[in-house]
């Protein structure tokens, strides 16, 4: 299992949009993917759980990620949180 802590620079909070662009994402991965934020960890694959989160813009999560795929998994979610989720 790796982590890796992400910011949300933009002005994008992960609110609907986002949250869908990046269960959408994560879903490609056959990794076992967690968001953990103050100190709650959801699955990334589910679009109720990352809703429920409510990360604003300028707040930092953890992407956890265990699996055969995990690396890949890691980079391609930070690459989408730091494009400020534009696919």
């Amino acid at each position: 299992m790796i982590y890796k802590e992400f910011k949300l620079t933009g002005t994008e909070a992960l609110r609907a949009r986002a949250a869908a662009i990046l269960v959408e994402k994560a879903n490609n991965y056959d990794a076992t993917i967690l968001i953990e934020y103050e100190n709650k960890k959801i699955n990334a694959k589910s679009i109720m759980g990352v809703l429920t989160l409510g990360v604003k813009p300028g707040e930092s999560l953890f992407i956890h990620a265990n699996g055969v795929d995990e690396q890949e998994a890691i980079n391609g979610l930070g690459d989408l949180i730091s494009n400020n989720f534009e696919i």
